[in-house]
C-alpha cells in the first residue's frame, strides 16, 4: 500500500532487461550510442515529428530548467501556474539555469492555468520597458501537480495566448504519459499541434529508472540544448544506459500501457474514498494522482497497517477527534494493483 509517490515504485522488469542488454560490450559515450540512434527515430514517428530533436537526461529537474534556459532570457520571466512544478518542487533550479530569469504565478482552479489570468499577467508583464523584466516563456505542467489535466483543447487555448505575445511554450510533462491515457489525444495533438515547442517527456515516474526526454519541436534550439546541459553537468558519459531506458519505454507501448494501469488504479481509489461516510475529493481525479480527505480514524487504521502517503498539507497529524476530516494526497503508480487499493479502502472503512 505504497501511495506515496511514483516515484516510489520499481522500474519494470523489460526496463531492467534493456539495462541488461545493453551492458554487453562497448558503445560510443555522450549519447552518440547505437541505441539512442533508435530512441530518437522512434521518438519522432511517435510525436509525428520528424526534424525534432531529442536529448535525454536523467531527472526532470535538469531536463526542465535547461529547456526553459533555451527559451528564456535572464531578463525574462517563465508564465507558471502557482502550484507548476517548476514554483513548488525545483528549488530555484529554472531560475538557476536560465541566469536568474524570473517566474510569474499565475493563477487557477486544479492547478490548471486560467486563460483569463494569463492574458492578464501577459499584458501587466513589461509595462515600463527597460524598468520591467520582460516576458518570455510559457510552462504549462500536465499531468498538473493536483492530479488534474489539461486537454488538447486546453493546451491550445492557453499557447495561442501565449504566441500572440510571441512567447514560446513549454510543456513539463513528468507525467505526460498519465495525460494523454486520460485523455486519449495524440502525443503530437497535445503537444505542437496545439502550439507547444518543447516537451519534457517524463519516465522516471512511469516505470524508468530515472530518464525523462527533451523533444525540441523546432530543432533551431538543439546546439543551445547540447551546450548548456554540458556546461550543467547533465551529459552522461555512459548515455547508453539512459538510452536502453527510454527505448524500453517507447517501444510497442509500454509508455502509455504503464500509464493506463495507473490512471486505473488512481480512479478505482478515488471512487472508493468517495463510498466513505464524510469523505471528498479535493481535486478531480483525471491522472494517477488522488486528492481526498477522510476521518483520522481512517488515516490512524491505514498508518497502523503501513499504509504509505503523505498529509496533505504536511501539517496534520493522527491526534484528535477520530471523525475529524483529514486530508491527503495519494499517488498511484505502473505497479499498484487492485488488491492494494482494496486493501487500503477496507482499512479506511473500518
Amino acid at each position: 500500500m505504497f501511495f506515496a509517490s511514483d516515484n516510489t515504485s520499481p522500474a519494470h522488469p523489460k526496463v531492467m532487461q534493456a539495462l541488461a542488454d545493453a551492458n554487453e560490450g562497448y558503445a560510443m559515450p555522450y549519447g552518440n550510442d547505437p541505441i539512442m540512434d533508435r530512441v530518437r527515430q522512434k521518438i519522432r514517428d511517435l510525436f509525428e515529428a520528424p526534424e525534432a530533436a531529442v536529448y535525454l537526461c536523467a531527472t526532470g529537474t535538469s531536463a526542465n530548467s535547461i529547456a526553459l534556459a533555451c527559451l528564456c532570457q535572464p531578463w525574462q520571466t517563465v508564465f507558471a501556474h502557482r502550484n507548476s512544478h517548476v514554483e513548488e518542487d525545483e528549488c530555484g533550479a529554472p531560475e538557476f539555469f536560465t541566469g536568474g530569469a524570473k517566474i510569474t504565478l499565475v493563477a487557477g482552479d486544479h492547478a490548471k492555468m486560467d486563460p483569463k489570468a494569463l492574458r492578464e499577467a501577459l499584458t501587466f508583464t513589461g509595462r515600463a520597458g527597460v524598468h520591467n523584466v520582460q516576458r518570455g516563456a510559457l510552462t504549462l505542467t500536465n499531468t498538473t501537480e493536483n492530479g488534474t489535466v489539461y486537454s488538447v483543447s486546453d493546451v491550445a487555448e492557453l499557447a495561442a495566448i501565449a504566441k500572440s505575445f510571441d512567447l514560446p511554450v513549454h510543456m513539463d510533462g513528468a507525467r505526460f504519459a498519465n495525460a494523454i491515457a486520460a485523455t486519449n489525444a495524440s502525443p503530437a495533438e497535445m503537444t505542437w499541434k496545439a502550439g507547444v515547442d518543447v516537451l519534457t517527456f517524463g519516465g522516471t515516474k512511469n516505470g524508468l529508472l530515472g530518464v525523462e526526454a527533451v523533444v525540441l519541436f523546432n530543432p533551431d534550439k538543439a546546439w543551445e540544448f547540447e551546450l548548456r546541459r554540458k556546461r550543467g553537468g547533465h551529459l552522461f558519459s555512459k548515455h547508453r544506459y539512459l538510452s536502453a531506458q527510454m527505448e524500453a519505454y517507447v517501444t510497442d507501448g509500454l509508455w502509455m500501457q504503464l500509464a493506463r494501469q495507473a490512471n486505473d488504479a488512481a480512479a478505482r481509489l478515488s471512487a472508493g474514498i468517495l463510498d466513505i461516510e464524510g469523505a471528498s475529493l479535493m481535486h478531480p481525479t483525471q491522472g494517477n494522482t488522488v486528492f481526498a480527505s477522510w476521518p483520522r480514524g481512517g488515516h490512524k487504521r491505514a498508518h497502523d497497517a503501513g499504509a504509505a502517503y503523505y498529509f496533505w498539507p504536511m501539517d496534520q497529524d493522527l491526534e484528535g477527534p477520530e471523525d475529524e476530516l483529514l486530508s491527503a494526497r495519494l499517488v498511484c503508480s505502473w505497479c499498484t494493483t487492485s488488491q492494494d487499493v482494496d486493501q487500503f479502502l477496507s482499512l479506511l472503512r473500518g
